[in-house]
Order: structure tokens, then sequence, then C-alpha cells
């Protein structure tokens, strides 16, 4: 589990391209679950490009503190590899 936001970003630095299920608190008692590939890093947020058949949106970003504070999980799907999971 990554401690701190300089972690998960450079965590996140190096999957960059690849397929991703993406779990993220709607609120109320809702969890949202897409699909799709980490796009983009920037300093303080990342970009998911979804999975068009899925999703009525393009994409969407999260910062950082989403992924410290458990807010959104990511699940990196590798097929030769163990699941690099960042806590939500």
């Amino acid at each position: 589990m990554a401690k701190t936001l300089i972690e998960i970003k450079q965590g996140l630095e190096g999957q960059i391209g690849k397929r991703l299920t993406l779990k993220a608190n709607g609120g109320r008692r809702k969890t949202i679950e897409r699909t799709g590939v980490l796009a983009e890093t920037y300093p303080s947020v990342f970009i998911v490009e979804l999975d068009q058949d899925e999703n009525a949106f393009e994409r969407v970003s999260y910062s950082y503190a989403d992924v410290l504070t458990e807010t959104v999980e990511l699940n990196f799907n590798e097929e030769h590899h163990n699941t690099m999971i960042l806590d939500q």
C-alpha cells in the first residue's frame, strides 16, 4: 500500500498505457466500477480513458489524494503478472 502522494504518483507513472478496473465511491453507499486505460499523469491528477461500449464518458480524472484516502481503487489487469492494487 502506498503511503504518500509521491509514492502513488510514481507507481502510476510506471503503469501508463495499461488496462485497469476502477472502483470509485459514488456517494450514498454506491460504488461505481469502470474499465479503461491509464492515459496520463499530471502533478495533481491522473486521467483514465474509459471503454466506450460501457460508459457514457470518454475520460475521467481523479487526484492522488482519492487513492490515498481510499475513495478510488485501481486494479491493473496484467496477463502474466500479479495484479497491482492501489487501495481505494
